[in-house]
C-alpha cells in the first residue's frame, strides 16, 4: 500500500468525518481516478511527435497511454479524421496514489516561481483540473533526452458531492492551494 493511501485510511478519512459529520464511512470522499492528458498540436505536421509524447507520458505515469485521435476533419487546422493528436492515461488505485504523491511532493515544487495551484479550478461536482506548462518538472524525464517540451492537463476525480468537500480532501493530501 502506498504512503498516501495509508495516510488516507488512517488519518484523512477520520478528519473528513469530523469536519463534515458523515454518518457512514462510505460517504467520506475519496480519490477515484486521475486522468493525465497531453495534447500534441505539432502532430499535424509530424505524427512521430505523438509517439514521443506517449513515451514521456508512459515514464511519468508508469502506465501505457492511449493515443487520442480526431473525430472530425477541420480544414482550417489541417486536421483529417482519425488523425493522432495527443495521448492520455487514466490512473486508478495504487498508481493513482503514487502519482499524486509525486505530483504534490516532488513535481510541483520544481515549477519555476511556484506559488501554489488555484483553488477555483473545481467543476461544481467535486473534480479538480489543473494544467502544467511543461512536463520537465517530473524527475522521470531527463532534460537531455527530450526533443520538445509539452504541457499537460491533470484531472483529479473524487467521489465528493461538493467542491468544498473535494477541496478539503485535496488539502489533506497537501495540495498547495493559494486561494
Amino acid at each position: 500500500m502506498s504512503r498516501l493511501a495509508e495516510q488516507y485510511e488512517k488519518d484523512i478519512r477520520h478528519k473528513l468525518t469530523q469536519e463534515f459529520g458523515y454518518k457512514n464511512v462510505m460517504a467520506v470522499p475519496r480519490l477515484t481516478k486521475v486522468v493525465i492528458n497531453m495534447g500534441v498540436g505539432e502532430a499535424v505536421q509530424d505524427s512521430k511527435k505523438v509517439k514521443a509524447a506517449a513515451e514521456d507520458l508512459k515514464l511519468i505515469a508508469g502506465q501505457q497511454p492511449v493515443i487520442t485521435r480526431t473525430k472530425n476533419s477541420i480544414a482550417g487546422f489541417k486536421i483529417r479524421e482519425n488523425m493522432p493528436i495527443g495521448c492520455k492515461v487514466t490512473l486508478r488505485g495504487q498508481r493513482m496514489y503514487e502519482f499524486v504523491d509525486r505530483l504534490v511532493n516532488i513535481a510541483l515544487p520544481r515549477v519555476r516561481d511556484f506559488r501554489g495551484v488555484s483553488g477555483k479550478s473545481f467543476d461544481g461536482r467535486g473534480n479538480y483540473a489543473m494544467g502544467l506548462k511543461e512536463h520537465l518538472i517530473f524527475p522521470e524525464i531527463s532534460y537531455d533526452k527530450i526533443d520538445q517540451v509539452w504541457g499537460m492537463d491533470i484531472i483529479v476525480v473524487t467521489s465528493a458531492k461538493t467542491d468544498a468537500e473535494a477541496k478539503s480532501l485535496l488539502k489533506h493530501f497537501r495540495f498547495p492551494f493559494y486561494n
